[in-house]
């Protein structure tokens, strides 16, 4: 047989196996970290590739998004709000996450909508403070007056645009005032709907009024000194407290002759 004819005399056995090798033992374990706002700082862990060549780990984790209910963040009950939080920054075995949007549960915003009234929903995209750019969406249901006999609470397409533009406004107003954490704040009670609600009373009586959805569409460049404060790491999360002075009673250690 001429040499270089047959390719496979050089390799081995054709159906030798390959060494299995499990991938679990090339990765690693990070705890994802929820900013100070939040009562649950912990939200889970995740998993990563060690870092090996030019591949680097923390790389890899930056920009995961995780989605947390509200009621595992606060430990609470409302279980039908969801967070989402991205990863920004990789601390030791920690990720910091700052917030990144907020939704409803599918089956809580099917159980809203009902026969016999209007659903009434508003978008508005707002800047805030700190340079990031929201779209807040709100969803609102007319309900029956006090003493009201009729059936349905049908509200006219003129009391509907009076009462979105009131929902934008409203929205407006509250979110460019403030910077993203104190946005955050607003929307884990909900505050903001609570207004809509009261305000719109005027016009047409509402309820189960509730920001349903918020998207974070630009933001600024990562301030790490920023995000450390959010999570209580930076200097500025001592809060300005300098300590308390030691008492002495009056004692002096004695002076040494050699050190």
């Amino acid at each position: 047989m001429a040499v270089g004819k047959n390719k496979r005399l050089t390799k081995g056995k054709k159906g030798q196996k390959k060494k299995i090798v499990d991938p679990f033992t090339k990765k690693d374990w990070y705890d994802v970290k929820a900013p100070s706002q939040f009562v649950v700082r912990n939200v889970g862990k995740t998993l990563v590739n060690r870092t090996a060549g030019t591949k680097i780990a923390s790389e890899g984790l930056k920009g995961r998004v995780f989605e947390v209910s509200l009621a595992d963040l606060q430990n609470g009950e409302i279980a039908f709000r969801k967070f989402r939080l991205i990863a920004e920054e990789v601390l030791g075995k920690s990720v910091l996450t700052n917030f990144h949007g907020m939704s409803m549960t599918s089956d809580k915003l099917k159980s809203l909508v009902k026969k016999w009234q209007t659903l009434i929903e508003a978008h508005v995209d707002v800047k805030t403070t700190d340079g990031y750019l929201l779209r807040l969406f709100a969803i609102g249901f007319t309900k029956k007056r006090p003493n009201q006999i009729k059936k349905t609470t049908y509200a006219k397409s003129s009391q509907c645009r009076s009462i979105r533009k009131k929902m934008t406004d409203i929205i407006t107003r509250e979110v460019s005032s403030i910077d993203l954490k104190e946005v955050v704040n607003r929307l884990i009670p909900d505050s903001i709907g609570k207004d809509i609600e009261k305000s719109c009373h005027s016009i047409y009586p509402l309820h189960d009024v509730y920001i349903r959805k918020v998207k974070v569409l630009k933001k600024p460049k990562l301030d790490t000194a920023k995000l450390l404060e959010l999570h209580g790491e930076g200097s500025g999360a001592s809060g300005g407290d300098t300590g308390s002075a030691v008492r002495r009673d009056g004692y002096e250690p004695p002076v040494q002759e050699s050190v």
